[in-house]
């Protein structure tokens, strides 16, 4: 079966969630103990909706098998033109080059938008997405040691960068 990338709609909530939930649970990747439940996600979808943002899904047949956004950095206006991006694989689609496929739409989506810069904050041992995110341009350029906590311990934070514009 063939994957296909596309907008998310609201009946890819439910593999959404799952997704989110199971990187909450079982990795650092997302600085959060709780869990998510639907309308959080549903809440997630629309704001990002509202405000112009994109969010992807890779889908074979109904099954979602990663997803990928961006959004505002900081709220503040100064920052209205760097977006953050997300990107996240279903445990057992990793390894097949999902989270390329999910950012390229996602890079020229913010390209198009007339962003600038695109950030991307991952937790440092994270070995995976900082080489995905090298692979699409981006650099690191800033370490923030122990901003993070979780799973008992202290989680240093990776900035990777890319400009949007020349």
């Amino acid at each position: 079966m063939t994957c296909i990338i596309r907008p998310a709609t609201t009946d890819d909530l439910p593999g959404i969630l799952f997704i989110h939930n199971e990187a909450v649970r079982n990795t650092a990747a997302i600085w959060m103990d709780a869990e998510a439940d639907l309308a959080d996600r549903a809440l997630w979808l629309a704001e990002h909706h509202d405000h112009g943002f994109p969010v992807f899904v890779a889908v074979e047949g109904d099954r979602v098998l990663g997803f990928s956004a961006y959004g505002h950095y900081r709220p503040r206006s100064g920052y209205r033109h760097t977006v953050e991006n997300s990107v996240y694989i279903h445990p057992d689609a990793r390894g097949r080059g999902l989270g390329f496929a999910l950012m390229k739409p996602l890079i020229a989506h913010a390209k198009e938008s007339g962003h600038h810069v695109m950030l991307a904050c991952i937790e440092a041992q994270n070995a995976a997405s900082i080489a995905l995110h090298e692979r699409l341009g981006f650099r690191e350029v800033g370490r923030l040691p122990e901003v993070g906590y979780k799973f008992g311990r202290w989680l240093d934070l990776v900035l990777m960068h890319r400009a949007l514009t020349d």
